[in-house]
């Protein structure tokens, strides 16, 4: 039970940064020149990298949590 304690932050850590990434991947997509105003480029890249934090943190904890219960599960049937 130890090493899943000690296993649990390093899961949580991994799971955040590659959500982040693959939300910064996806935002890629967007055409920001349509909705940015120009010359406020360094305001856009700082956009693009807030909303990768928020979204990617979002869905990394939507999937521990869901982890997390699914693990409970057998707990309640015991």
């Amino acid at each position: 039970m130890t090493n899943m304690m000690a296993f649990q932050p390093l899961l949580a850590i991994v799971s955040h940064i590659f959500f982040i990434g693959i939300t910064f991947f996806a935002l890629q997509a967007i055409m920001p020149e349509k909705i940015i105003k120009k010359n406020h480029v360094m305001q856009a890249q700082l956009l693009f990298i807030l909303l990768s934090i928020a979204i990617g943190s979002s869905v990394s904890n939507f999937f521990l949590e869901i982890s997390y219960w699914s693990g409970r599960l057998p707990f309640m049937f015991k």
